[in-house]
Formats: C-alpha cells, structure tokens, sequence
C-alpha cells in the first residue's frame, strides 16, 4: 500500500468526490481526516472505513480550521497529502448577485483553500514529502454563465497553487496542484435534474444530458475518473509534477 502510515487530510470528504478520493487514500494504506459542515454524514461516511476519521470543521472558520487540524495532526501525524475539496456553488445573474453571495463563495473556495493550506503545512516538518492538491473545476480555466463568484473563486485558487508552487521550489519537497474536472455524476448533480426536467419537459435522461452538454465528451464524468487522477497527484510517480491544472472534461477546454 502506496500511502501505508500517511495522514491525509480531506475537506468536504463526507459525500461526492470528496468521499471517493478519501476512501481511495484509505484503501492504499493512509490514515484520512474527513471534514465536513455536517457531522452526521462525515460519520456515515466513514462507518464501515477504520481508516477514515470525522473531523467537523467549516472551512471559512479560522479558528476551526486551524485547531481542527492541529488536533488531527497531534492523532494522525503530520499531513502529507492535503485534498482542498470543499466548496460551494450558487447560480444567478451578475447584475442580481449580492455582495453576501459573493463573499460567501470566497470565504468557502478560496479563503478555506489558504486556510487548509496553511494549516496543513504548519504540521509538516520542512524535510517531509507533501501533497496539496485543490479541487478547482473547468471553471477554473474558463468562465461559466450565471456563475461569476463561482468562476472566479475557482481561477483564484488555481492562482494560489501557481504562487505556492513557485515558493517552495527550493526550499520543501512539498508539490502544489489543482484538478479541475468538468461536470460529474454526483448527488449534486442528480439532485438538479428533476427541476431540469420540470423547466424543459425532458425525462430524466434529457436531462442529465443538458448538464453534460458543458463537459467536451458530452457525457458526464465518473467519480472514479477524478479519483484515479488525484490518485496519481499522489503518488511518487508524480513528484515532479508540480504547479499544475490538470483538465478532466473529455476534451480540451
């Protein structure tokens, strides 16, 4: 097992991606704090996994983020491989997004992303090997309609990863990148079909059709399919990969 002995830290681990990438690690040896809003789905999550840890913890909150991880790193050992994964969306127009709805998207996907960061580094000696990889989306690299905070937090944390990469070059063996996947099939997306299906009259395959139409194959993603990547983000084959965007939308975007 690749990651026997490691402590992985995984932010919104409790459902969707979050939950398959921290699973992934568990299965591959590592010890994985999950954190999450919602106690009792970190707790689901990680009910028939001796390898997954709940840790509530609101990403926005400084204080939580800051000792949460200070506390899972005095159980579990220094982090090695941090996964910023959770974030929030909400949809509108420009002209009709409030300044609350912005700053709620900020302090979630981009703030929560330095804090994690951060954190996560202060647990690591400067010797250790480290892995900070956020989840970005296609977002990152291209504007999305009716989603301007959204799209903006997500190029900004691509940003971060470009700035961090080139800080710690030489000084930590520590590699900075980001995942940007396209649409995938998640609750989250299956929970957006039946309004979907009531707004154009389609059936729920139409439907999921629509949301797939922003991912280049047309079809949406597996969960597996970002997974298996930030499995190789990871690994040792992937030390010299550092400061990157990795796409995963079934085409050039």
């Amino acid at each position: 097992m690749e990651h026997l002995g490691k402590h992985a830290l995984v932010t919104g681990g409790g459902s969707g991606i979050g939950r398959d990438i921290a699973i992934a690690l568990a299965d591959a040896g590592a010890n994985v704090t999950i954190t999450g809003r919602r106690l009792d789905v970190l707790q689901a999550a990680a009910a028939d996994h001796p390898r997954l840890h709940p840790l509530q913890m609101d990403v926005g909150d400084e204080s939580a983020v800051r000792d949460g991880i200070a506390a899972a790193a005095a159980d579990r050992g220094p982090v090695q491989i941090c996964i910023a994964n959770a974030g929030i969306a909400e949809g509108g127009t420009f002209a009709k997004t409030s300044l609350a709805t912005w700053r709620r998207t900020m302090t979630t996907n981009l703030d929560g992303v330095f804090l994690t960061f951060q954190a996560a580094l202060e647990s690591l000696p400067d010797d250790m090997t480290g892995r900070m990889i956020v989840v970005s989306s296609i977002a990152g690299v291209r504007g999305l309609k009716n989603a301007v905070p959204y799209t903006v937090s997500k190029h900004a944390v691509i940003g971060l990863i470009r700035g961090l990469s080139e800080e710690y070059l030489h000084k930590r063996p520590v590699t900075f990148n980001a995942l940007c996947p396209g649409y995938v099939d998640t609750d989250i997306v299956q929970s957006q079909l039946p309004g979907l299906m009531r707004k154009f009259d389609v059936d729920k395959a139409g439907a999921a059709a629509l949301v797939a139409r922003a991912n280049r194959s047309k079809q949406l993603l597996d969960v597996a399919e970002t997974t298996a990547a930030m499995m190789w983000l990871c690994s040792d084959g992937a030390r010299s990969v550092n400061g990157q965007t990795i796409e995963i939308s079934g085409g050039q975007v």
